[in-house]
């Protein structure tokens, strides 16, 4: 499935005209001039509806009356939807649990829980005529955090975790030991456009959906399964998304379900668009963890036994916290070798709502709890956290992970020796410490921290992609596939892609929007396999257009078809060479078709969960970064100075879209660890609904010397032009600004442990300070 040889070669390399080349995103300018169409945008049919929803007032008990009467009469609406009117299953749940439904029947769950939907003509007029239902309930008393949740015993799923070798004997055996607990908190997407969705029904109550969705298989199916209809009968189409980071994964789907199920029963076109309060309010986010850790190790700060506890606040319902809270197992170890280890996980129950995926997918929780643990055996011995780091990687004859995957492509040794150098990491740690030294408020911090991130689908089958190519008379080309873009960069890639095989410049290309009647069963844009699975797709079927040319062309000339070579705009035939287009239309008279699908399936993939043992991963991205932060002791405050970060992507398909996701990587794993706080009440209700309470990150906290480069290194495993996955490992590396903070408060009484927990909001960093003095 790989391209014809060309006749040119470097280094015994195909020469590569488009792929690994700084392209611009394919609609970067449409984006700055306001000509890219997000669904907001598209003109609405004639009597489209808008919907808005009537939410619960309390987080826990039973809905006992419900009376519409003032909705119903308020100016300009149409139609008042509730549980009683879905034709088929109130359930969008993402796993088909039936533990989500679309409206409260009777058992109430979360704060802001959807009871009805008012669809009217305009938006305000819904929104107004929701403010006027009488609700009654009976309240019952919420569990809002994790420890409500374990104190209750309520969990989504069964615990589940890895078991190797005999920790207790090991944890007993240990020269040291030490034990702790750490919080991390959620995150919210903050995706710049919000959930939306336009549904618009046709023939034989058919519906096309236009929805903001990073899975537009997965809405099909949920729609079809809400209104009692074959899968055929809907279609979901996406061209792109004002951004995704995982909450449009499986939470896209009850928005569309609301549009879709109003539309069906009115017979009009139905908007459901919620403002940003309601969005945040009742849409899941990053999964909040509580980590117990207790750890053995020698005088070197190696580790020799580790039981630990990974406690995940899921919610209400299950959503995607299966697949999420098991990448958080699978990444507890990072980049270290576990001889002896126990990783539990539960996954507990509360009246909030339901988290679900975001960027790293449950892997950056993991490698908090690690990278916790490794700082704390630092701080108890003494030693460089970066020394102690580098005494646990893995390595030959320490190569098994606690899941039985052998790591076979480790390159973190060369990777963080190189950043050890480039970021001149042994200096500035001396100067630091001379710094603090002489300092008595502001204290500055360095942490060089390392990432291994497993690439692939946990859940098996969704590690494949289809694609659909067309070769029009002009030479012209379209593009479909299964992955959706949501401003990362996919669609570029993807086309780049299509325009080497064919040795044509990337105006021939024309990539469509994603479109279920055109790729069916698509996986979910996620676990950063985008690029992987639809490129490859996409050039199974380019490669069998290629090759129907290819063979027409060596027939028509009467040469082998090895002597057949696509490049430059034309395609060379011995020693003819004839423009592209002109062969194109020639085969197109010979009867040849210009028209294929294409199909990838993930290799050498196989997971045994009940046995906890397998390859549950295609091969890993590496990456590290080093973080240097000034602290104000007296007051909280923070600043990043510098950051080093050194990634792997394999060969790059495009190393200007890869360096934009790393730097947006780097800088919202910073947000989630440091500025970004979710906050609930005692009776549920998010307080943090805005960005008036919820603060990303923004120019003024960057880094103020910001430097990244791409490790220089190729995917030993037979990926898309031996690329690696991108989308998601960055994210980690913002770790290290959180171990810098870490370090610098430890500045104030080294050898004790740190109580700093995520995020790392001044008040945090103010009260480990306080504590650390405490305690000098």
């Amino acid at each position: 499935m790989r391209p014809l040889p060309d006749t040119n070669t470097v280094n015994g390399e195909a020469t590569l005209r488009v792929v690994r080349r700084d392209l611009p995103h394919d609609s970067a300018r449409k984006h700055v001039t306001g000509g890219a169409a997000y669904i907001d945008d598209l003109r609405e049919p004639e009597g489209t509806l808008h919907l808005a929803i009537g939410g619960a007032p309390i987080a826990r008990g039973k809905l006992t009356g419900l009376n519409l009467t003032a909705v119903r009469a308020a100016p300009g609406v149409v139609a008042i939807i509730t549980a009683a009117d879905i034709p088929g299953t109130n359930d969008v749940s993402a796993l088909g649990l039936g533990d989500d439904p679309l409206f409260v029947d009777s058992q109430i769950s979360f704060h802001g829980q959807a009871l009805f939907a008012v669809a009217a003509t305009s938006r305000d007029a819904a929104r107004k005529a929701a403010l006027l239902a009488k609700v009654e309930t009976e309240t019952e008393t919420p569990n809002i955090s994790v420890e409500d949740g374990l104190q209750s015993g309520e969990t989504v799923l069964n615990d589940y975790g890895f078991v190797v070798g005999d920790v207790a004997s090991a944890l007993a055996k240990s020269p040291h030991r030490a034990s702790g607990t750490l919080h991390i908190g959620g995150q919210e997407h903050f995706y710049l456009e919000g959930q939306i969705a336009l549904a618009i029904p046709g023939e034989e109550g058919d519906l096309h959906i236009f929805s903001s969705t990073q899975h537009p298989s997965e809405v099909q199916h949920i729609v079809a399964h809400l209104l009692g209809l074959p899968q055929a009968a809907i279609t979901v189409e996406v061209r792109r998304m004002g951004g995704g980071f995982g909450g449009k994964e499986s939470q896209a789907s009850a928005w569309a379900a609301y549009a879709a199920l109003a539309a069906h029963i009115t017979k009009h076109a139905c908007k459901m668009r919620p403002d940003r309060d309601a969005d945040m309010a009742m849409t899941g986010k990053r999964h909040d963890f509580r980590v117990d850790y207790d750890v053995g190790f020698d005088d070197s700060g190696l580790i020799l036994g580790l039981d630990t506890t990974l406690a995940a606040r899921c919610g209400y319902s299950a959503d995607l916290s299966a697949g999420v809270v098991d990448r958080a197992l699978f990444h507890t170890d990072n980049a270290y070798y576990l001889s002896d280890t126990n990783i539990l996980s539960k996954r507990v129950r509360t009246n909030t709502v339901s988290n679900t995926a975001f960027r790293g997918f449950g892997g950056p929780q993991g490698m908090m709890a690690i990278e916790r643990v490794i700082d704390c055996i630092a701080w108890r011995l003494g030693l460089d956290p970066l020394d102690v780091r580098m005494r646990n990687y893995y390595a030959p004859g320490r190569d098994v992970t606690p899941y039985g995957q052998t790591i076979e492509d480790n390159v973190l040794p060369e990777l963080t020796s190189q950043i050890e150098r480039s970021s001149d990491y042994r200096a500035r740690r001396n100067e630091i410490t001379t710094f603090n030294a002489g300092s008595r408020f502001l204290k500055r911090g360095i942490a060089l921290v390392p990432l291994k991130f497993g690439i692939s689908f946990t859940a098996q089958h969704l590690n494949q992609g289809s694609a659909l190519v067309h070769v029009y008379r002009d030479g012209s080309v379209h593009l479909n596939h299964g992955g959706t873009e949501m401003g990362q960069g996919l669609f570029v890639k993807i086309a780049q892609v299509v325009a080497e095989t064919f040795g044509i410049s990337m105006p021939y290309v024309k990539v469509m929007a994603t479109h279920t009647a055109k790729v069916p069963n698509t996986s979910p844009t996620a676990a950063s396999s985008g690029s992987d699975i639809n490129g490859m797709a996409a050039l199974d079927a380019a490669m069998a257009i290629r090759n129907r040319i290819a063979a027409f062309a060596a027939e028509r000339y009467q040469v082998d078809a090895a002597h057949v070579s696509f490049r430059d705009d034309t395609v060379i035939v011995g020693n003819e060479v004839i423009p592209f287009p002109e062969m194109v239309e020639a085969a197109y008279r010979a009867r040849v078709h210009l028209s294929s699908t294409g199909f990838y399936a993930t290799p050498k993939l196989h997971w045994d969960r009940d046995k906890g043992h397998g390859r549950p991963f295609f091969y890993f991205a590496y990456g590290a970064a080093c973080a240097e932060v000034l602290i104000d002791t007296t007051t909280g405050e923070l600043r990043v100075l510098r950051t080093d970060l050194l990634h792997d992507v394999g060969r790059s398909l495009n190393p200007a879209i890869d360096i934009g996701q790393i730097e947006g990587g780097f800088v919202q794993g910073m947000g989630w660890l440091t500025g970004e706080e979710l906050v609930f009440d005692d009776k549920g209700r998010l307080r943090t609904h805005a960005p008036s309470t919820y603060k990303i990150p923004t120019a003024f906290d960057l880094p103020e010397d910001f430097r990244v480069a791409l490790f220089d290194n190729t995917n030993r495993e037979d990926t898309i032009y031996r690329s690696k996955a991108v989308g998601e490992p960055p994210l980690m590396l913002g770790i290290a600004v959180f171990a810098a903070i870490a370090d610098a408060i430890h500045s104030l009484a080294p050898g004790k442990p740190v109580p700093l927990n995520a995020p790392a909001t001044a008040e945090s960093i103010l009260h480990a300070c306080s504590c650390m003095v405490s305690i000098r």
